[in-house]
């Protein structure tokens, strides 16, 4: 089981198929035992093979990751707000959770811009320097990275953490507890999403995610 889950580990987002010595190098498995694995798992449609013999993740996940989104029944409420911030700003909005030492990308609403910072709903990143990362770390009590101002002044900023062409803000999302529950991210390419850009945003993205707050569920 835990070998199995390695290999759908491997997966992060920024592949959309895998070679079959790719997914050994990541999941440190030797291609044999990946092979015999990856039968079990597409019989259960958790991975699907290509006619190129690159493995891709299956439909089962997509069922399961609707399903671990409704546990969290904020779908109604999170989503206009994301359309808000990308119809002011052009760029790609996300509602960001924490698991462990990863941010997962529970909401999505990318940019209508042909060019643009594109990602998926259920993408998962380790926590890094990202605007993300920094109020999801920062806000839930945990050590803030060197010269980090998101606690004084409610938002971070990044400019090339994951990616060198990509620049996001983010401000962070608390229950009617004052407990952190999300971060809400406005991101786009650098050249384009600029500091002034970012400065301007922040505000709308504080009062976007204050209404989150207000709406959530008890």
């Amino acid at each position: 089981m835990e070998r199995a889950l390695r290999i759908l580990d491997c997966f992060d987002g920024a592949d959309k198929s895998l070679s079959l010595a790719e997914l050994s190098r990541r999941s440190g498995l030797y291609k044999s035992t990946i092979l015999r694995l990856a039968t079990s798992l597409s019989r259960f449609g958790y991975l699907r093979r290509e006619r190129t013999g690159h493995f891709r993740l299956g439909p089962a996940l997509w069922r399961l990751g609707a399903l671990y989104r409704s546990q969290f029944d904020m779908e109604e409420v999170v989503r206009p707000k994301l359309d808000r911030l990308v119809e002011a700003t052009g760029e790609s909005a996300s509602f960001y959770i924490r698991e462990d030492n990863f941010r997962v990308c529970l909401y999505r609403r990318n940019s209508p811009r042909a060019i643009r910072h594109h990602l998926d709903e259920g993408a998962r990143f380790p926590l890094d320097e990202s605007a993300t990362s920094k109020v999801l770390r920062s806000f839930a009590g945990a050590s803030q990275a060197p010269g980090d101002s998101t606690v004084t002044d409610g938002f971070a900023t990044s400019v090339g953490a994951r990616d060198p062409d990509v620049a996001s803000v983010s401000a962070p999302v608390f229950d009617r507890l004052d407990r952190l529950v999300a971060a809400l991210t406005v991101s786009g390419l650098a050249g384009r999403f600029t500091s002034r850009k970012r400065e301007d945003t922040v505000n709308l993205l504080k009062s976007c995610a204050r209404e989150i707050a207000r709406e959530l569920p008890d």
